[in-house]
């Protein structure tokens, strides 16, 4: 008698059927990742302008706006444009996106308040100091984990 070896039929297409159900589960999350990455790039290039907010503010006494704060946009081929405007409230740090396409054209909001110890505390996607558009218009499921709480 001889002895079958391998899989039957039925046996492979199981487990393409798993495989199929497990990459349409994994995909749709995989693309959301891959554009919180993407404006993780504008959070993390606004470094620059959360600094020269904060020392501007603190040594002068007033917040101030991309011009008084010697700050010039750095351009990517994700992020548009980042901004710095204020009043005497406070002031906000505007990131916009050119790509991916679930978030062209949407702004990411930095605002800066002073805190306890007269430290600058940054809160993200909030109020918009200037009155100039509300808070941020990326939508929270692209948001980065820190900007779902509110703290950058």
């Amino acid at each position: 008698m001889k002895m079958q070896k391998g899989f039957t039929l039925i046996e492979l297409m199981i487990v393409i059927a798993i495989l199929g159900i497990l990459i349409a589960i994994a995909l749709p999350a995989y693309q959301d990742y891959t554009v919180r990455a993407k404006v993780t790039e504008g959070l993390n290039l606004s470094a620059a302008a959360k600094l020269a907010t904060s020392e501007t503010r603190l040594s002068s006494g007033a917040w101030p706006n991309s011009t008084a704060a010697g700050y010039n946009s750095p351009l990517t081929n994700i992020v548009s444009s980042i901004a710095i405007a204020a009043n005497t409230a406070g002031s906000n740090i505007t990131i916009t996106y050119a790509l991916p396409a679930e978030v062209t054209g949407k702004t990411l909001k930095l605002s800066a308040t002073i805190g306890t110890s007269n430290s600058v505390k940054w809160s993200c996607n909030n109020t918009d100091f200037t009155g100039t558009g509300g808070a941020g218009t990326v939508p929270a499921k692209y948001l980065p984990a820190n900007c779902r709480t509110g703290a950058p």
